[in-house]
């Protein structure tokens, strides 16, 4: 609780000190940010677009792919992939951010360039694009937990009436399984 506190307190001064300095008009509404140039601008709207922009690539990426992962761990995969691969995408989850942004500007964006000759080193499209893969063990881990989760009897019963297994994981499994689906979209979407 001390800590808590002592980190809320260091907060408030430092952004008490700052706003002394920064209309909070100006921080709130201003197009620019450049804090080291020789004149300063501090708008976070470019950060929070930015922001925006980068998350929504990262889900258009993972959401689609994590979902049809689970769909294959949960309703195809024998239990010797599963068994493999759930801990895999365990550990992907757990690495740091830092390592898939420097991935993303040593690799991503120069194989990207080689397609796109104008995109700029500095994009939306590459750091998208890797928190995609950064957040898709997340949606896929999660949502595979959720569809594990629907009772037997429900596909035993979509078979019974003659639904292939295709149409047993969509329309059957997905739908009882789409609580925990969005929570783990959710929770990948606070990552981004």
């Amino acid at each position: 609780i001390a800590t808590t506190a002592g980190i809320i307190a260091v907060l408030a001064v430092e952004t008490l000190a700052f706003f002394r300095e920064v209309s909070i008009v100006e921080f709130l509404t201003g197009t620019e940010w450049t804090p080291l140039f020789a004149i300063k601008h501090f708008g976070v709207l470019p950060l929070l677009l930015g922001t925006i922009v980068v998350s929504t690539i990262a889900l258009v990426v993972a959401v689609p792919t994590g979902l049809m992962s689970a769909i294959y761990l949960s309703e195809y995969a024998p239990d010797g992939v599963r068994r493999t691969v759930k801990p895999v995408l365990k550990i992907l989850a757990g690495v740091p951010t830092v390592v898939y942004g420097y991935f993303a500007l040593t690799f991503v964006t120069p194989l990207l360039q080689q397609w796109l000759p104008g995109l700029s080193g500095f994009n939306a499209l590459s750091p998208g694009i890797v928190m995609g893969l950064m957040i898709l063990p997340l949606v896929s881990s999660l949502s595979e937990d959720a569809m594990r989760a629907v009772p037997r009897g429900l596909r035993e019963g979509a078979y019974a009436l003659g639904a292939t297994r295709m149409q047993t994981a969509l329309q059957v499994v997905v739908p009882a399984a789409f609580s925990g689906i969005t929570a783990a979209v959710i929770l990948a979407a606070s990552r981004a």
